[in-house]
């Protein structure tokens, strides 16, 4: 069995492996550093986040430094400033007994001159942004003509983000003679053709079935009235009390939204989205590392570059639009071979997705009941005996005070006492448990009346009229988006549905035209889809909506029209 032991590392980085607690490879890890150390190929590495890429390019990096030469000997370029700084102290973690190793993690959001001293006092490795990166180079602050390995970590992302310019820019002023390690969970074609631009014949690794779920992740769905999202939200934190979670949301506003709610409930929850500063940014991802964050809420593009170990839940609190992406979401737990669970909270609308889902990840969800009140009161019961049974009693510090507290508690019995200092504690879950409704029973009654409806029972084709639009009841809508922008209803839908948070609007007739369209709302909801829909973009186009002409006004004016030519 191969081992970190065996694989001919140095005695300070092995010093500095086994404290960090690593034991044996994974499986990329086991590919990739015999490769970097046997032979000279540039390498290709196909593989999911979490599943030890850093150590996998890292330890061999750090192994073959020149610590008597000061310049810079590799460049790991990675997405975000948060996995930037990551990928750094993780270096430095590795290295800290190998003297004259320095990593200087350079990123955009900081300040440019504190970076070109800490280049200046020199870095054999520097981890950075690609726009930052090609800042300094431009600047002549950060010479890279002499390095001889560059990583293009999480590639993908990279791209998706718009760094091709900047990743070419660098590319261009590196050596021929360097070697080049990809990083990346998919291979669409814009990595394909930084892999042929600019690597020379490379091996190409794949670990795992891309986009496969890892199989230490535990996958389950909560089947809810769309109403009910967030009260599941809290009875999961609350049947979990040692939750350690990540909450993902489609839209910024949503996000900021459900963390409001989680912290007026007392919950230690934050958000994380594309309006914080990168001073507010750093700030709640310092408290979610410390664990001082129970919850961080975020959208997906905030939370690319997150790597935070021992997440125990990811939440999604919609499914994302793209089932790919539930893929990238998961994989935030159960990294280095420890478990997690992923867990999706799901309307009727959106069940359609779940066996989608398990096709892509090669894995079956489990469907559970939303915890009742009753087993969240005895989860917590429990939990708070636990944490009695085992706290530390400090006998010097609370002896000087046993007399008082024994005098004052002699008039009730020990059964009196535990009852007192448990309902202390624990009143506040039976208060808001006490009348609290079966949500599983809603979303069952919810499901019988869409079955009747959709049967064509009597009593709803009132609703089945409605849901086609064109009556006195529905406001129509313009939008300025359309067929060429890549728009089919259900983006419609989804857009309507996430950025009002509400997703029993009633949605009449969608009209695909060829640069715009028309939707039909119910009237009551105009101006919640007025204000809703302001401000926002589609696949970076500016979006505007505006009340229309309804079909029958339009159609008379049509005529009215041909009348008169006539």
């Amino acid at each position: 069995m191969l081992t970190f032991n065996t694989m001919g590392f140095s005695p300070n980085l092995l010093k500095g492996i086994k404290e960090l607690g690593f034991q044996n490879p994974t499986p990329i890890q086991e590919k990739i550093i015999p490769l970097v150390f046997e032979t000279e190929n540039d390498i290709v590495g196909l593989a999911q986040t979490g599943t030890g890429k850093t150590a996998a390019f890292g330890l061999p990096i750090i192994e073959q430094i020149d610590i008597n030469n000061k310049s810079v000997q590799a460049l790991i370029l990675a997405p975000t400033r948060e996995l930037c700084i990551q990928i750094s102290k993780d270096l430095q973690n590795y290295s800290k007994h190998i003297k004259g190793i320095h990593v200087v993690p350079v990123y955009g959001g900081a300040p440019i001159e504190v970076q070109i001293r800490a280049l200046k006092r020199g870095a054999q490795i520097i981890t950075a942004t690609p726009g930052r990166m090609l800042d300094l180079i431009k600047r002549k602050a950060a010479n890279i003509t002499n390095i001889k390995t560059v990583v293009l970590d999480e590639a993908d992302e990279m791209l998706n983000m718009g760094f091709r310019d900047e990743l070419d820019g660098i590319l261009e002023k590196s050596p021929e003679s360097k070697r080049t390690l990809l990083f990346s969970a998919t291979m669409p074609r814009e990595v394909a053709r930084i892999a042929n631009n600019y690597m020379n014949n490379p091996v190409e690794i794949t670990v795992g079935k891309q986009n496969a779920g890892a199989e230490n992740i535990r996958h389950i769905y909560y089947l809810v009235h769309a109403r009910d999202r967030f009260i599941a939200l809290k009875r999961i934190a609350d049947i979990n009390p040692d939750i350690y979670g990540l909450v993902f949301c489609r839209t910024r506003m949503e996000t900021k939204d459900v963390a409001d709610k989680l912290i007026k409930n007392g919950y230690n929850a934050d958000a994380l989205h594309g309006d914080l500063s990168q001073a507010q940014r750093d700030h709640v991802m310092k408290r979610f590392r410390e664990k001082s964050l129970q919850m961080l809420v975020a959208t997906d593009v905030a939370a690319r570059g997150i790597d935070v170990h021992d997440i125990s839940h990811v939440i999604n609190y919609n499914l994302p639009e793209e089932n790919e992406i539930y893929t990238h979401r998961s994989g935030r737990t159960g990294r280095a071979g420890k478990s997690g669970i992923s867990i999706a909270i799901v309307n009727h609308r959106e069940k359609n997705k779940i066996p989608q889902i398990e096709k892509l990840i090669n894995k079956k969800f489990e469907k559970l009941p939303v915890p009742s009140g009753a087993e969240i009161c005895n989860k917590q019961l429990y939990k708070l005996i636990d944490k009695m049974e085992n706290v530390e009693v400090d006998e010097a510090q609370i002896s000087p005070f046993m007399d008082t507290v024994n005098n004052k508690l002699e008039w009730l019995s020990k059964e009196q006492i535990v009852k007192r200092f448990v309902s202390l504690e624990f009143n506040r879950f039976l208060d808001y448990y006490k009348n609290a409704p079966d949500l599983n029973k809603k979303a069952e009654e919810k499901k019988d009346k869409r079955d009747k409806r959709d049967s064509g029972g009597r009593g709803d084709r009132g609703d089945r009229k409605r849901r086609r639009g064109g009556d006195e009841n529905f406001t129509r809508f313009f939008i300025n988006i359309g067929k060429k922008d890549g728009v089919i209803p259900k983006n419609i839908i989804g857009m309507i549905n996430d950025n009002t948070n509400d997703r029993d609007i009633n949605i009449g007739t969608i009209d695909l035209l060829e640069s715009f369209s028309f939707f039909e709302v119910e009237e009551k909801h105009t101006s919640k889809i007025l204000k809703s829909l302001k401000n926002i973009d589609y696949k970076g186009r500016a979006v505007r909506v505006d009340i229309a002409e309804k079909r029958e006004d339009h159609r008379r004016k049509i005529k009215k029209g041909k009348r008169r030519m006539r």
